[in-house]
């Protein structure tokens, strides 16, 4: 009995867990640890008001979650005892999202594949609005999950959100998001030391056209740091280049770089190029940010630079399954193609 006391009151440092995720928490951990294994019996609930001084609703109610989630089992008048300790076969797992474009589902089909059938996955959109965030965001924190997998949005008070969550109870994907100290578990890209490194690498192919054109919405979710690696890049290789907000359906030109990473602005410049009887790889210069198997195949191979959305949830999810902390940068590949 003390050392499952012991479990509960080492959360008392975790100043966001409420009583009753202590509670939960506690035991879960001590089955995790083989303090107590199936068939042992577990401090009735006077025991635990008296050890822990917490109300009997609180320990009444946390009782019946680890009954709802399997792992303990109650008879009359003998009290609680551990039914199961498989405790991933219970874990509920809040997954937040920015919305499911090809690469976050190349992400979530890896990540839920890998998690496998005995974790329970509910998946929450965000759309990269910080209104829309805070909303989901409260929406999963109130339904006490055992993992909170996050691809957050580059904001201040996403940080505020992030640091109320339990540090074992988080792990961030996607994109970085520094949060107080250094003990948050995260599995994301890299973008503005990984795109100037792209550019340098292709730096002769693009001196074979005339100038390079980054389209670019400062609107839009597409991180800010590859235009400032951009900028970099062109001032430093002397390259005639600029960047425009959008690309203009007929404006394609002979001679021009084009990074293009809006899907509907790839789908017209390739149109402009049929209609114009331009040949990317020849005429123009394609690069993209992001490869999908669709680039492998228009436009007779768009060249693109990317990590794997597959490795990064299948990385994700391996941390979370074997309940190790994880401080991944996965790495940026450049993928040749005809079109530069």
């Amino acid at each position: 009995m003390k050392a499952i006391l012991e479990k509960i009151q080492e959360l008392d440092d975790v100043p966001s867990y409420s009583k009753h995720e202590r509670f939960v928490e506690g035991i879960v951990n001590a089955i995790n640890e083989k303090l107590v294994c199936v068939g042992d019996p577990l401090p009735s609930v006077n025991a635990m008001i008296s050890g822990l001084g917490y109300a009997r609703e609180t320990v009444i109610k946390g009782y019946r979650e680890l009954q709802s989630r399997g792992l303990i089992e109650s008879k009359n008048r003998l009290g609680y005892y551990v039914a199961d300790d498989n405790t991933r076969q219970s874990l509920k797992v809040a997954l937040l999202m920015y919305t499911i474009d090809t690469f976050q589902e190349q992400f979530y089909r890896s990540f839920r594949n890998e998690l496998g059938d005995n974790v329970h996955l509910d998946v929450f959109f965000h759309h990269g609005n910080i209104e829309v965030f805070e909303t989901m965001f409260s929406l999963v924190k109130n339904r006490h999950y055992g993992m909170y997998v996050i691809s957050p949005i580059h904001h201040p008070r996403t940080r505020q959100l992030l640091n109320t969550v339990p540090r074992q109870k988080l792990l961030i994907f996607d994109r970085y998001e520094p949060l107080e100290g250094d003990d948050f578990n995260y599995v994301v890209q890299e973008f503005e030391k990984s795109s100037y490194a792209v550019f340098e690498q292709l730096a002769n192919e693009i001196r074979e056209y005339d100038r390079m054109i980054f389209f670019h919405n400062p609107d839009s979710l597409f991180p800010p740091e590859i235009v400032r690696s951009f900028q970099r890049f062109i001032q430093k290789y002397r390259i005639k280049g600029k960047v425009l907000r959008e690309y203009e359906p007929g404006s394609v030109e002979k001679g021009v770089v084009y990074y293009v990473n809006e899907n509907a602005e790839l789908w017209n410049l390739l149109r402009d190029c049929a209609a114009k009887k331009i040949k990317p790889g020849k005429d123009i210069g394609i690069l993209s940010h992001n490869d999908e198997p669709v680039k492998e195949l228009v436009g007779n191979g768009i060249t693109t630079y990317s990590v794997s959305f597959s490795d990064m949830g299948k990385r994700a999810a391996r941390a979370i399954l074997d309940r190790e902390p994880v401080h991944e940068v996965l790495p940026t590949k450049l993928i040749r193609r005809n079109s530069l």
